[in-house]
């Protein structure tokens, strides 16, 4: 007998085809990069106009310089600002470029590229993302006290509202401020690329083109999800031979190749934002939560974005209660860290970053090791925020204390009330080593410089509303030297560090050193007292279970208790 022939085996189906990278806003620049300087910022009716007209002003002086860059200097007379306020717009464009620009001094010395003063430029004229209402205002409206004309527009939500309503659908998400930036940019966009353009022979759209050198600079604003540069993902300058130049690109055809990669991501953002409308899983989007950081907390799973394209960038702790959480380098995935909406804890952040966001908390006590561009601290009402930075940004906050090691003065904007600032009280076993990679300088500390903005937030239509006035805002007073104290983090999880930081990197200033030299006089002193008393065993005995009941009493007076328990338990 013959055996049957088999059925052949079904054909492997081919595998599925990588997801494209989408197009994404650079949050940074919209995250850190807005400055409430009336006079950065025209309406946008005149903005084309007026920003082509302050190029024309600026074009002399990047040419007399020879390589078409511009400083602080130029900037104030072409805008007729103060030179603090425009060394204080060239180091904050240095610090949410995409990229070191050596040329570029991040304390507003040196200069820019005119055409990322253009861009920077341009992008004060954004609007932030306004919050949807709470479904039960009422509820809530006594926790929030109002001793200020602009609280109705400046204090959205406090934190305490917002652990009360144990919910933040309110709250726009990541998602939803990435689809209003590339809104914004899908609407301006035409503008942008016309500023940067360059003019050359011919008739309509043909007569403006952008060189690859220049088309790159638009990374200030976009960039793919999977790190893909701009133009090695484009059409026309893609693979292009780096030993020849590339040939310029009329910007409209750059136009539309823009306008169909922002309709794709927008595509996706809705795709996604549907499918989560029927989930109740809430999460922080398509970037790294650290919600699994207490397994006890209620969200201890980390999300997946559909399109594993999708570069995950931002590590977020989110929404903590009555808890301590320890983050390490290794913990801590992408260049930024967002602390939000977390209350009556402990944050510890012992990473190197490059920008860091405190936003909604109270009662908590924040530890940022090492920010290396920029420490924004927003809406946050009795917090302790303890950080090496070379910048940090103060807005819309009370009651607040600032511990800081700070390369450049702290930016005070928006409506702030009873804030303390005082020097940097703490280290940890890589701290050094952290501020060295993202370049924090320990030996200058601007913690005393505060420079003191503006209370009205023209970014925020929440917080500019028609008729209002602007004022300076509330500065900052310094701890008083006699009330300063060290903040100790516990090592208990650090692993051994062959060169580790002993002691407070930046040197305390002399009245803040004499103050700890007395309190320590006083503690040897009083142990010394105690090695002489001639006690016999009983009465050793009683005294140390004196000393232990006080100290047991004063752990559970000051909350700290919860906190060894939360770290043992870890």
């Amino acid at each position: 007998m013959v055996d049957e022939p088999l059925d052949p085996p079904p054909a492997t189906p081919p595998p599925p085809a990588a997801p494209a990278p989408l197009l994404r806003p650079r949050r940074e620049a919209f995250e850190h990069g807005l400055l409430p300087i009336p006079k950065l910022i025209f309406p946008e009716g005149t903005l084309a106009q007026t920003l082509s007209q302050l190029k024309e002003k600026l074009v002399p002086a990047a040419a007399a310089a020879g390589d078409g860059r511009v400083g602080a200097a130029a900037l104030a007379e072409a805008l007729q600002i103060p030179p603090d306020q425009a060394a204080l717009a060239i180091g904050m464009l240095a610090a949410v470029l995409p990229g070191d620009d050596p040329a570029l001094d991040a304390g507003g010395g040196g200069s820019a590229d005119l055409r990322d003063v253009l861009l920077f430029l341009y992008i004060q004229s954004y609007k932030r993302l306004v919050p949807r209402p709470h479904k039960d205002s009422p509820a809530v409206a006594d926790v929030w006290p109002s001793t200020s004309a602009f609280d109705g527009y400046l204090s959205v939500l406090s934190p305490i509202q917002l652990v009360r309503s144990n919910s933040r659908r309110f709250i726009p998400s990541q998602a939803d401020e990435e689809i209003h930036q590339l809104s914004y940019l899908q609407k301006h966009m035409a503008n942008i690329l016309t500023l940067l353009a360059d003019s050359v022979e011919g008739e309509g759209d043909d007569s403006l083109v952008l060189t690859m050198e220049t088309f790159e600079h638009l990374g200030f604003l976009v960039h793919f999800s999977e790190g893909t540069s701009l133009s090695q993902a484009s059409t026309f300058f893609a693979n292009s031979d780096p030993d020849m130049p590339a040939a310029p690109v009329s910007a409209a055809q750059v136009h539309d190749w823009i306008l169909q990669n922002i309709v794709s991501s927008l595509e996706f953002y809705t795709e996604k934002s549907t499918a989560k409308e029927g989930s109740q899983q809430i999460a922080s989007d398509l970037d790294v939560t650290m919600a699994d950081a207490n397994t006890s907390h209620p969200r201890n799973s980390t999300p997946t974005a559909a399109n594993p394209a999708f570069h995950r960038n931002s590590t977020f702790v989110e929404g903590f209660s009555k808890t301590s959480v320890v983050k390490h380098a290794s913990d801590v995935k992408g260049n930024s860290v967002k602390v939000l909406n977390c209350h009556d804890s402990v944050i510890y952040i012992l990473a190197p970053v490059k920008y860091a966001t405190v936003y909604g908390c109270s009662d908590t006590t924040v530890v940022l090791g090492a920010v290396g561009k920029v420490v924004k601290v927003e809406h946050c009402e009795r917090v302790h925020i303890i950080a090496a930075a070379k910048r940090i940004c103060i807005a819309n906050c009370r009651e607040c204390i600032f511990y800081l090691g700070v390369n450049h003065q702290p930016l005070i904007v928006g409506d702030n009330h009873k804030l303390h600032i005082a020097p940097f009280n703490t280290f940890y076993p890589r701290l050094g080593e952290h501020m060295t990679q993202v370049g924090v300088d320990p030996s200058t500390n601007k913690w005393d410089q505060p420079f003191v903005l503006g209370v009205v937030d023209p970014h925020d239509s929440l917080s500019h509303p028609a008729g209002v006035s602007d004022v300076q805002a509330e500065s900052a007073a310094c701890v008083d030297p006699d009330l300063f104290t060290n903040f100790l983090i516990p090592n208990w999880f650090e692993d051994e560090v062959q060169e580790p930081t002993k002691c407070n990197p930046f040197p305390l200033p002399e009245i803040y050193q004499a103050s700890q030299n007395k309190k320590q006089a006083v503690l040897e002193d009083t142990k010394k007292i105690i090695r002489e008393l001639q006690l016999d065993e009983n009465r050793n005995k009683e005294l140390a279970s004196a000393l232990h009941s006080q100290f047991k009493d004063w752990l559970y007076a000051t909350g700290n208790i919860r906190q060894l328990y939360c770290l043992q338990g870890d």
